[in-house]
């Protein structure tokens, strides 16, 4: 495989995680995120304008061969990303932390599944599972979403 087939491959990888980082960015109701990131940080290094708060995280892959020709070899991937959230009731009208959360995935949920294809670089998007710190945290409310891309792409040749 050759190095402009490993950074293709690695794009889309890429332009998957970074429609998900503009996707959550760009997000104004019923929540708008203070902070939307790929890299991880501290909770009380945070104002309380950067929250809700969240940290996307590329996880686990998984790939299966498809079909190989002399023009390559054809791939599916499905690829998990984990999405840290973060909610705090401090400035807000709302004091109930568990709310703030179920708001926070709701807002998720709902921004995502406004284009399941990531903009054309996944075949979709599904949501597969929600954590939440069960109050571990507090005064901050915590959740990790776990959100699934399934994608095809072609590598190389054989």
């Amino acid at each position: 495989m050759c190095i402009r087939d490993r950074i293709k491959n690695m794009s889309e990888r890429e332009d998957i995680a970074a429609h998900i980082v503009t996707t959550l960015s760009a997000v104004s109701s019923p929540i708008t995120f203070g902070k939307v990131t790929r890299e991880p940080f501290e909770l009380d290094e945070l104002s309380q304008q950067q929250f809700p708060a969240v940290y996307i995280q590329t996880a686990d892959e998984t790939r299966e061969d498809i079909s190989i020709k002399n023009s390559g070899i054809t791939r599916t991937g499905t690829i998990d990303f984990r999405i840290f959230g973060f909610v705090t009731t401090a400035s807000t009208t709302t004091s109930n932390i568990d709310t703030k959360r179920n708001e926070l995935v709701t807002t998720v949920e709902t921004a995502l599944d406004s284009d399941r294809t990531r903009s054309g670089n996944a075949l979709d998007t599904q949501l597969v599972s929600v954590e939440t710190d069960e109050g571990s945290i507090f005064p901050y409310g915590g959740i990790i979403m776990t959100v699934r891309c399934f994608y095809k792409f072609t590598q190389g040749t054989p």
